[in-house]
């Protein structure tokens, strides 16, 4: 990995961690993940970040694209 790429993604992963802390600070324990996972997205994107929440990620079998194989939590662009 290049040190240019390495620094960009080691920031980034302060900017979540950081953004998970807060959402949970001001939250508290106990509530559905649904809920922490709305205020995150909220969270990331008053701080700049472009997100995209519960994306499908295609994926191959046998020639086959498969649309609708994963879904991810939080992806950027």
């Amino acid at each position: 990995m290049r040190r240019s790429s390495y620094v960009h993604h080691n920031g980034l992963s302060s900017q979540i961690i950081d953004a998970e802390l807060q959402v949970h600070a001001t939250l508290g324990p106990g509530l559905l993940e649904s809920v922490y996972h709305a205020c995150l997205c909220h969270e990331l994107q008053e701080r700049g970040l472009v997100i995209e929440s519960q994306a499908w990620m295609p994926a191959s079998y046998d020639s086959v694209k498969l649309n609708l194989a994963f879904r991810l939590d939080l992806t950027d662009y």
